[in-house]
Parts: C-alpha cells; sequence; structure tokens
C-alpha cells in the first residue's frame, strides 16, 4: 500500500510563551502543499519488527530515529497484532527546510498502517498518536488549512481565499536546527493573534503576519534575506519563511512563470497554483 505524504507552509509563526514539559506555546496557520514524497509499506515475513528502507534526497541521523519507524513501533506497543512490516520511503521534500516533511512522513505511517491494517483507529486518537512522534505531526492527520495552538496539536479549521494564486516555494538547501532557532526566541504574546490576521484580505498580510523565527534566522544566515527581497521584486504581494527555516515562499495573485535565472541551479523552486 502507497501513500504521498506532502508538506506544508506556516502562514505565521508566533512562539507565545515556553512550557513546563520544555516545549513551545505557538500559533500559526498550517497551509499544505502538494509537494509530496512517496511511502509503501508492505506486510512482510520474519522481519524483526521493521525493516527501513529509502531513497531519492539522502536522510541523516539514525535510522531509529526516523519517525516512519518510530510510528510503526507507536502502534505496536498498542496493537501487539501489527505484523512486522517493510516500509520504503521516496524522500522529495527538502529536509530540515520548515517544510514538515518528516512530521508528514510519521503522520502518514500511522495513517497507513490505520488502513492497512484496520486499526479502526478515529481522527483524535490518531492525532494522540501524532503528537507523541513531534508537535507538526497531528496537522497531517487532518492535512486541511488549520489555526494551530498549544504545542500545535490543538487544530482549528480555517477558510482561507486563496483561490487563483500562485505560490513559488524557494529552498537554497541549507539545514536550520529546530532546537537553535528556538534558543534565538524571546516568546510574547502578539499584539494581534494570526487568527485575526486571517480575517483580513491577504494582500494586507505584508505588515502584519510575521514568522518570529525570520529575524534570527536571516541575522545569522543574512544570504536567505535575498530570497524574500527577491520573491517581492517578482510581485508577490506576501513573502515569509516557512517554520524554522530556511524554506521561503511567495504569495502571488496570478499564475507565475519563474524566470530560471533568478535562482541559483542548486535550489529546490517549486510553483504551486492554488
Amino acid at each position: 500500500m502507497v501513500s504521498f505524504p506532502n508538506c506544508k507552509l506556516n502562514l505565521g509563526l508566533n512562539i507565545i510563551g515556553k512550557r513546563d514539559d520544555g516545549f513551545h506555546n505557538i500559533e500559526t496557520v498550517f497551509l499544505p502543499l502538494p509537494i509530496q514524497d512517496a511511502l509503501e509499506i508492505i506486510a512482510a515475513g520474519n522481519i524483526n519488527p521493521v525493516e527501513f528502507s529509502h531513497s531519492g534526497l539522502p536522510i541523516a541521523g539514525d535510522e531509529k530515529d526516523n519517525l516512519c519507524i518510530k510510528a510503526y513501533l507507536v502502534l505496536k506497543r498498542d496493537f501487539p497484532q501489527l505484523p512486522p512490516v517493510k516500509l520504503h520511503l521516496h524522500k522529495a521534500i527538502p529536509i530540515g527546510a520548515g517544510l514538515g516533511g518528516g512530521s508528514a512522513d510519521g503522520a502518514f505511517t500511522l495513517l497507513l498502517l490505520n488502513k492497512k491494517f484496520s486499526l479502526g483507529l478515529s481522527e483524535q486518537q490518531l492525532i494522540s498518536y501524532a503528537l507523541q512522534l513531534g508537535s507538526d505531526c497531528p496537522f497531517f492527520i487532518i492535512n486541511k488549512p488549520c489555526f494551530a495552538e498549544h504545542r500545535g496539536e490543538k487544530l482549528t479549521p480555517v477558510a482561507l481565499n486563496l483561490s487563483g494564486c500562485t505560490i513559488v516555494l524557494v529552498n537554497p538547501g541549507m539545514h536550520v536546527n529546530t532546537g537553535w532557532a528556538f534558543s534565538q526566541i524571546k516568546p510574547g504574546v502578539p499584539a494581534i493573534s494570526i487568527k485575526d490576521i486571517m480575517q483580513q484580505p491577504p494582500d494586507t498580510w505584508k505588515n502584519t503576519l510575521v514568522n518570529d523565527f525570520e529575524e534570527a534566522v536571516t541575522s545569522h544566515h543574512p544570504e536567505l534575506r535575498l530570497i524574500k527581497e527577491l520573491l517581492y521584486k517578482m510581485g508577490a504581494f506576501y513573502a515569509s519563511m516557512s517554520g524554522s527555516g530556511s524554506s521561503f515562499y511567495g504569495l502571488f495573485k496570478a499564475p507565475h512563470r519563474i524566470n530560471g535565472s533568478i535562482f541559483p541551479e542548486s535550489y529546490f523552486v517549486k510553483t504551486v497554483s492554488l
């Protein structure tokens, strides 16, 4: 059985405060994007208990920390009848890019296991399991535009009128460590909630909708500022960093064709029509 985990963008991101459990309370709007990995699960023989392989973009780190494997093991604890499986992940979403690709892979593993082995888990149960994997993971169980609060697991669907718009997504291939990014932030309650900003026309977001990580990340990596500047020069009515970076995106009011010479060939650049 195969599924296609997609990435997300953050429309605004405010870090509200540090929690007693070490995490942070945030507010943001998650927007799913149809840029996808591919994930296959096959019931296997006598392997112990999960065999993982991958292709596409290289995946750094210890394999035991991969969220696909963790998702299987989280369910296996409560559903010992789960058979051994082979998991294959083809990675196409840039890693460490603020796009939630790893979180999507973990959440989609839960969804795929639930479906393939008829576990009967409700959406809320899947969200609870997803939160054990990471703060962004619950969103991908719903996978619709949502206002997110607390760690990111309190999700309220939102209506966004972005039809006819185009998103240009740019990732320079730079990995930004999320833990480091959080350490640079002084949390605080914003003057205007992102939920309220979302009620305003999108062409007003430039002056009100901010990502708290952006100033710290671009100060440390000043070359990233150029991406945002270029998106505005190309005609974007709103441009921002997604998550803790390093991806930037621009929103355009009409179909937009990218001039191939604007960004270096090594950059990951995608255009998505909404």
